[in-house]
């Protein structure tokens, strides 16, 4: 069964509790741009992410490039963001140090 998707006062509110996220025009998703000093830190990164989102069965759109990490997150079995994007936003900062 798909998760309710978070009402627009939500998602404001919750993006208040993350850094660097932002919404896509719409709400569809949240999105954030993680920058490391090298390859090796960003794909260390990507790897402790990889972990997380597989225990979750939630997994990220992400893009990689050197030091750059381009993340969105949606859930799209329910057209949205809810709080399983939240969770992994927040295990994302996280794992970002």
């Amino acid at each position: 069964m798909p998760k309710p998707c978070l009402t627009a006062d939500e998602l404001t509110t919750a993006l208040e509790t993350l850094g660097g996220w932002t919404a896509e025009e719409g709400g569809e998703a949240i999105k954030r741009t993680f920058k490391f000093g090298s390859f090796v830190d960003a794909f260390a990164f990507m790897t402790a992410a990889a972990l997380t989102a597989e225990k979750m069965d939630h997994h990220p759109e992400w893009f990689n490039v050197y030091n750059r990490v381009e993340v969105r997150l949606t859930t799209h079995d329910s057209g949205g963001v809810t709080a399983l994007d939240i969770d992994l936003a927040k295990a994302m900062d996280k794992a970002a140090g």
